[in-house]
């Protein structure tokens, strides 16, 4: 057998090494719950690990969890839609919103977030918001993920970095560690701001009252509030007439946190509210 030596032998045996050697095992996804990015606050960096606690423990998804008077675990309820929610009354959990609630509750002090998926979406304490179109880039650990539509929002996680989130997911099974799904009726993200908040804050009343794309009773409905909401006013103007409960009035405000406008019946103070300047001005 003619054998090679020298440099060119030595090339030779190397590219053999190199191509029968077995190609290196993919990456395993990291599971594991903490910060997984750089540039959260705080505030949110404590959020993500308060959540990572109760992943850790192994805590339970209940439906309803988490809304008790004070933020924490509470036995859930049974979701007559869910036949795997039968067991969740026996146990002590959260429901996706629970858990944001607690998460922020113990990063800030103060429950901030005290609601359901929608109103903690749409809360006036929001620094930032993103869209579905913007993708995870301009996201960091803590900012909270929902999925639905503007009118219905039925789902929220807490991002973690690195396409991961925390979140409680479905009855039967135990808060987790999941891959972003950006499909599945993604709507955005929004970043909490867990200090002082800026603008005119009101008081909102009645239930189920709707806001709207333009300041009028034919527009296209955004959102109706549950029930007595907190709200930032960004301006106020004269539109459409309305009259409902009694009241007539044809001031509307344009409500930031929402991109839309509601009709001054509904806000907490004087047909023309004060301390908010007219829309344009």
């Amino acid at each position: 057998m003619l054998r090679r030596s020298g440099p060119i032998g030595t090339l030779i045996a190397l590219l053999a090494v190199l191509l029968w050697a077995p190609a290196p095992a993919a990456a395993a996804p990291d599971d594991s719950c903490r910060v997984l990015a750089p540039g959260a606050s705080a505030a949110a960096e404590r959020a993500v690990a308060a959540a990572c606690e109760q992943v850790a423990a192994g805590v339970w998804y209940t439906w309803g969890g988490g809304h008790g008077p004070e933020p924490g675990a509470t036995y859930g309820q049974v979701d007559p839609s869910d036949p795997a929610s039968e067991h969740d009354p026996e146990r002590l959990g959260f429901d996706c919103s629970g858990l944001v609630r607690h998460a922020y509750a113990r990063a800030t002090g103060s429950d901030v977030l005290n609601g359901v998926a929608s109103a903690q979406y749409y809360t006036h304490r929001a620094a930032g918001r993103f869209t579905a179109a913007q993708g995870l880039a301009p996201l960091v650990p803590g900012d909270l993920l929902v999925w639905g539509t503007s009118r219905d929002l039925h789902h929220i996680a807490i991002y973690l970095g690195a396409g991961r989130m925390a979140e409680a997911r479905q009855s039967g099974t135990k808060l987790m560690v999941s891959d972003v799904r950006l499909t599945s009726g993604y709507y955005g993200a929004v970043r909490v701001n867990p200090g002082p908040v800026e603008g005119p804050l009101f008081r909102t009343w009645g239930t189920g009252v709707w806001t709207k794309a333009e300041p009028k009773l034919s527009a296209a409905r955004v959102y109706a509030f549950p029930g007595p909401t907190t709200i930032r006013v960004g301006c106020q103007k004269h539109a459409e007439e309305v009259t409902s409960d009694g009241y007539t009035n044809d001031v509307w405000s344009y409500l930031p946190d929402y991109n839309a406008w509601m009709t001054n019946i509904y806000i907490q103070g004087p047909a023309w509210l004060d301390g908010v300047p007219a829309c344009g001005t």
